[in-house]
């Protein structure tokens, strides 16, 4: 299809943003699930600031003179993440989203980056189809879980706002459990107050960027998961990601009243290991 893929500018949000909404509710309404986005503000706003963000690409098509798709790149830390991906209803199935997702994929070659990662909706065969076939390798079902705030707290596990002087135990614990750190998305998320850590027996043990959609959580073990979800005061988004191979977890959120919005799965090129403890991603890995 004629599309000119470009860098986008602060001005693309509102139709990139539009076109980001269409497409979601679309497929999953198709598909019998919820929209990720409540309405079109929301995902304009989203689109907003993911382009105002210095460390994170995002490149629209425009196809006569109109945006018709959209893909993001979060090139804060080593291994990239991408999302959201979307190409408008009214022009899908003609290659454009390969087109979008090669475009990132030499990004990453061209930096030398050690990995690229994304998140997709379970259902959705045609985009799983896709990215395997580019070369992603599905490695982790995941549960989108959502419900009421537990305000539930785990014995012996005290969990307090992040601090700058934290970020060298969480990259540490990071590292240990996934063999990489998430340095730049931490760093952002204890500048605006969103980060939390997880004390127990005098150290740092797990901490969370948040506990939602575009949230992520790195932990020893599952107590300490769950201490970082009982004390969040929100599940932002359509919910938080579980890997669905923690049957404890899994179960733990369940008993609790917390229900499965939709399936989802990790998908990695390049460096990965097998995580060593307990992990929340977020929609990007």
């Amino acid at each position: 299809m004629e599309a000119t893929l470009r860098e986008a500018r602060p001005e693309d949000a509102a139709a990139a943003g539009r076109v980001c909404v269409e497409a979601f509710t679309k497929i999953s309404t198709e598909h019998g699930f919820p929209p990720d986005f409540p309405d079109v503000e929301v995902g304009v706003g989203l689109l907003s600031a993911l382009i105002a963000h210095p460390g994170i690409h995002v490149v629209v098509a425009e196809r006569d003179g109109a945006i018709v798709g959209s893909n993001v790149m979060d090139e804060r830390s080593s291994i990239a993440g991408i999302g959201p991906i979307t190409v408008s209803p009214r022009v899908q199935d003609h290659g454009l989203g390969r087109r979008l997702m090669q475009h990132m994929l030499d990004r990453v070659a061209e930096r030398h980056g050690p990995g690229v990662r994304l998140v997709q909706a379970a259902f959705h065969n045609r985009s799983l189809s896709l990215y395997t076939k580019l070369g992603f390798e599905p490695r982790e079902p995941l549960s989108c879980v959502q419900g009421t705030p537990l305000a539930e707290r785990v014995p012996g596990y005290d969990v307090l706002p992040a601090v700058e002087d934290d970020l060298a135990a969480c990259d540490a614990l990071c590292l240990r459990v996934h063999g990489h750190t998430r340095h730049g998305e931490l760093a952002d998320a204890i500048r605006q107050a969103k980060a939390t850590v997880v004390e127990h027996d005098g150290r740092i043990t797990g901490y969370a960027t948040g506990i939602a959609f575009f949230s992520h959580a790195v932990a020893d073990t599952n107590a300490d998961l769950r201490a970082l979800i009982g004390a969040a005061t929100a599940f932002d988004g359509p919910g938080f990601l579980v890997p669905t191979r923690n049957g404890a977890m899994l179960r733990w959120c369940l008993e609790r009243g917390l229900r499965i919005v939709q399936p989802m799965m990790l998908m990695t090129i390049g460096l990965y290991n097998e995580p060593q403890g307990a992990y929340l991603p977020s929609i990007l890995y």
